[in-house]
Formats: C-alpha cells, structure tokens, sequence
C-alpha cells in the first residue's frame, strides 16, 4: 500500500497490485476448513474471471473511504477483494449468450468462451457465494456488527434491488426503451449500486458516524451516475481493441442511454456537473479527501 503522499495514479495501481495478490491467494487450490474440495475447472474458470487485471476501481474506493475516516487497511482491502468477486461474477454472468452475448472482456475471451456456459454459471455463482465467505471470515478483523452491516449492504446492493435488478430492466430495455426516468433508475441499479456500496463501506469499516456513511453513499451514488455517462460515451466513440470489449453494442440494440437521448456535449456538461456535486459532498473533510476527489475527476475522464 501506498502513504498519504503518493499520486493517485500511484495509489490507485498500489492497491490494484494489492487486491490481485490478495485475490490470488483466496483464490488457490488449497481447501479451508468447512469445504469439502476445490475442483480444479471450476476453480480456474474462477480465476480467469477474476484475476485479469483491471483497475480494481471498487476495492479502491473501499481502501480509500476507510482510510478517509481511519479505518483499518487490511480489513478495507479484504472487504474490496470480496466486492471485486460480486463485480466479476456479475460480469460472467452478463457475458452469457443469454444476457449480453459477449465474447471479449478485458481483452481476453469471456468464461463462457474459455471454458464453457455450464461452468460459466457455476463460476459466476460460486464467486458470488465467496465474497460472504471473505467479509464473514475471522481473517476480516471487523466486529460481527461491522460483518454484518458489510454483509446487509452488499446483498442489498447486489441483489435484485440493486445491481441484479438493474440486469432485469436493462434486459427488458432491449424490447421497450425507457424513458429518462427508466434510464436513470436502471443505471443507479445495475452500475451505481455496487459504486455506492464500495463508499459506503469505507464508513462502515471505520466505525464512522451515521452522517460520514450517509454522506460517502451519496458520493458513491454521484461517482456511479458518472461513471455509466462515462461508459456510455466511450461505447459510442471508443474502439473495442482500446477498452478491451465490443463497442456500440447499446445503440446496436436500440437501448436508450442519457448520450442517446440529450447527445454527446450535454453529456460531457452533465459529467462535469457530477463531478462537481461528488467534490462538493467531500468539502467537509479537506485536503484529506483530495484522493477521492481525483477519483471521481478519474471516472468521469476515463478512455477505457
């Protein structure tokens, strides 16, 4: 990990190198005390989904809230490896034939292409299952009040009030377009939940005030808007070999975006609004808050 004085590029790749390694070793063969076996297909499928490279955006917004209001690093890097899991496996499992049909992520071939549907499934609900396993184990040195606050909050973030139910209406938005409101609502639910969850935790994890977690969700909800206005500018103008997936997918299907709707400057305006309405929430904490600032500044300038 990083010290207070290094760069946000610095700190961000730090953590990402933290979170892989961390990951690699949750992730190896050997079996822990309550599992019976680790089959070695499923377990590589796991890992081709998870261990990828990547910015680790979601772990990184854990560390970095925890560290805002003091909380311990190594229980905020276990809790942001356990929402990587949930992140990953939500990936697999919109990959599939079924949902979003798509071959290519971060530049290599999807579960389902590398190995198969049926183990693509399995690996997308057995990463699913292991991100409780992370925050529930006694490795997380957190109260079983703070495990279970992490716990609660993650379901209702991944589940289908959340990001899981974001997948259903973007599902049903390929047969009946949403309107500006339906747009929004999908997008808070199927990006931004996970996104407000990863600030959110950061509270959590520091034992912090109710009105530090309340005020780091609605970052974490401004960066979440922000970074699906980022994404569905970059589906319209990046290349696939650039982000390293299919671009113009969306429009392809007649999918309604908030770019589609009010056009690409308005979007670029409204990014920068969000920008600003996320720094604002931050305002509180200072100088020390600089690093999250330059989070949101990241997402909403991102190219891939």
């Amino acid at each position: 990990m990083t010290d207070e004085r290094s760069s946000f590029p610095e700190r961000l790749k730090s953590n990402a190198v933290a979170v892989e390694a961390l990951l690699e070793t949750l992730l190896d063969p050997a079996v822990r005390g309550g599992e019976i076996s680790r089959p070695a297909n499923l377990l590589e499928a796991m890992r081709h989904a998870v261990l990828n490279g990547g910015k680790r955006l979601r772990p990184f917004l854990v560390s970095e809230t925890a560290a805002l209001l003091g909380g311990d690093v190594q229980a905020a890097l276990r809790i942001g490896a356990a929402l990587e899991c949930i992140h990953c496996y939500s990936l697999v499992h919109d990959d599939l034939p079924a949902m979003d049909n798509d071959d290519m992520r971060r530049g290599k071939p999807t579960v389902h292409v590398a190995f198969d549907e049926a183990t693509a499934i399995l690996a997308g609900d057995s990463l699913l299952t292991f991100s409780f396993d992370i925050i529930a184990a006694p490795e997380t040195a957190l109260s079983d009040r703070q495990k279970t606050a992490l716990v609660l909050a993650l379901a209702r973030a991944a589940g289908h009030g959340g990001m899981a139910g974001g997948q259903a209406l973007d599902l049903a938005a390929e047969k009946s377009a949403p309107d500006e409101t339906g747009i929004v609502l999908l997008q808070s639910m199927k990006t931004g939940a996970l996104l407000r969850f990863a600030c959110e935790a950061g509270a959590i994890i520091a034992d912090a005030a109710a009105e530090d977690r309340q005020r780091l969700r609605a970052f974490g909800e401004k960066i979440g808007l922000a970074f699906q206005l980022a994404d569905d500018l970059l589906d319209l103008t990046a290349d696939a070999a650039h982000i390293g997936k299919a671009t113009g997918k969306d429009a392809a299907r007649g999918k309604g975006t908030l770019v589609a709707l009010h056009g690409q400057p308005w979007a670029e305006q409204r990014l920068e609004s969000l920008v600003a309405e996320a720094e604002a929430l931050l305002e509180p904490y200072g100088a020390r808050s600089e690093v999250l600032a330059e989070t949101a500044r990241f997402i909403a300038n991102r190219r891939n």
